[in-house]
């Protein structure tokens, strides 16, 4: 392979201790790559896996020389794999797609259709069918794009993941981007570029284990939300003013009380006064909250990932 040369295709494949099924996934891109009738490039980035998938990496490269292998030192997280991909990948149009086969990648070829027929810069694949994925997981994902389509915006498309396909333009405008803690299913939509979709059924794992454990989807859903809304930021100033609220309210109720005579001495002075300070305390932390926030995501200048190999 001519590496002078930038491929018409690049196919990003963030991998995380999946030595069973690399075989697997391998055997069924490469015949769909080689159809294409294309130049391409697949860049496997390998988020510090601890089995031996480096060494089935290194075992496929010899007999594959479009597989280029780009080596983290530690686990840097599903997303700062991908990011690393997307740094590195050199196509005309860019695809990413996870190892797990549950994204077929016989679907690759219509999104590159319908990029270069419609002249568009994104093409999300959308899962039309999730019955192989299970009830915890659907009922879970449903609540997830509910929740990030109202606090984000309608932009977003529904049950669209991290397969998709992205021009250079949009490769470009990413990459570009100071972004610490990407969530790409939130960035690529954020853009605003001409943007299609190609429907496909969710398959079932080909083999091992899901790398995306309740903890992980926990941490997802955070990052999309901190990441892109002040909504949680908004909590804090939210109860500051449904105390100061309450605090009016309950004020009348005790002023009503000391009328009739049902208090001690002294308490309706003191319960006025706690519930009010309380609520101010909250309203003054939650605005505080909204510019403590951005300086520190303006401050933060640490590396997302280290790359300690790339073939």
């Amino acid at each position: 392979m001519n590496f002078d040369v930038k491929p018409e295709l690049s196919v990003v494949v963030p991998v995380f201790n999946e030595q069973d099924v690399l075989p697997l996934f391998a055997q069924r891109l490469r015949p769909v790559l080689d159809r294409l009738g294309v130049s391409y490039e697949v860049l496997a980035v390998d988020d510090g896996s601890r089995d031996a998938t480096p060494a089935v990496l290194a075992g496929m490269r010899r007999d594959w020389p479009a597989l280029r292998v780009v080596r983290l030192r530690r686990n840097a997280g599903h997303q700062n794999a991908l990011t690393a991909g997307l740094h590195r990948a050199r196509g005309c149009y860019v695809v990413s797609i996870d190892v797990d086969l549950q994204d077929p990648p016989e679907v690759i070829a219509d999104m590159l259709d319908l990029a270069r027929e419609e002249r568009l810069d994104v093409v999300h694949g959308v899962r039309t069918d999730r019955r192989t994925d299970s009830p915890f997981k659907r009922v879970t994902a449903g609540l997830y794009y509910r929740l990030i389509r109202r606090v984000v915006g309608t932009a977003v498309p529904r049950h669209a993941g991290d397969f998709r396909l992205l021009s250079r333009t949009a490769v470009d405008a990413l990459t570009e981007l100071p972004e610490h803690l990407p969530v790409y299913r939130l960035l690529v939509p954020w853009l605003g570029l001409p943007s299609g979709e190609v429907p496909y059924a969710r398959e079932v794992r080909a083999a091992g284990r899901s790398k995306y454990p309740l903890a992980r989807m926990v941490r997802l859903a955070l990052d999309s939300l901190t990441g892109f809304s002040a909504a949680p930021l908004r909590v804090a100033t939210w109860l500051g003013c449904a105390g100061i609220a309450l605090c009016f309210v309950m004020g009348g109720a005790v002023l009503a009380a000391y009328a009739w005579g049902n208090v001690v001495p002294g308490w309706t002075s003191m319960f006025v006064a706690l519930v009010f300070l309380g609520a101010l305390q909250l309203l003054c932390l939650g605005l505080l909250g909204e510019y403590v926030a951005r300086i520190f995501t303006a401050v933060q200048g640490r590396p997302a990932y280290v790359v300690t190999e790339e073939s």
